[in-house]
């Protein structure tokens, strides 16, 4: 493996020469990723970009407001009180079939 001029990083060599060297960058630092992200985001919350992103929630949250929603927890207890309601209804259906048969035998002679 061929070394670098610059801090002696290594470098892939595929015609091993000096003149085809492709530098091998070293993984990054995540506390480095770490504080770009948090210097960003401080740039970020003291500009205009802050006032757009607040009045782009308060625009969705408006519209989202206007239609007929449910959350998701409405939503999964719905479900399940539908899925009461038809075991009960398939019960019933059952029962009312019974009743039927008691009430009305089937002729012997047919």
């Amino acid at each position: 493996m061929v070394r670098s001029r610059l801090r002696d990083a290594p470098v892939l060599n595929s015609a091993h020469s000096e003149t085809n060297c492709v530098p091998v960058i070293p993984m990054l630092d995540p506390r480095i990723l770490e504080e770009l992200g948090a210097r960003l985001g401080g740039i970020i919350a003291a500009s205009p970009a802050a006032d757009i992103e607040k009045n782009a929630r308060s625009l969705l949250a408006s519209f989202f407001s206007k239609l007929d929603l449910v959350s998701r927890e409405e939503f999964d207890i719905q479900t399940q009180v539908l899925q009461r309601t038809r075991e009960k209804l398939k019960a019933l259906e059952l029962r009312l079939e019974s009743l039927e048969r008691l009430e009305n035998p089937p002729d012997p002679s047919a």
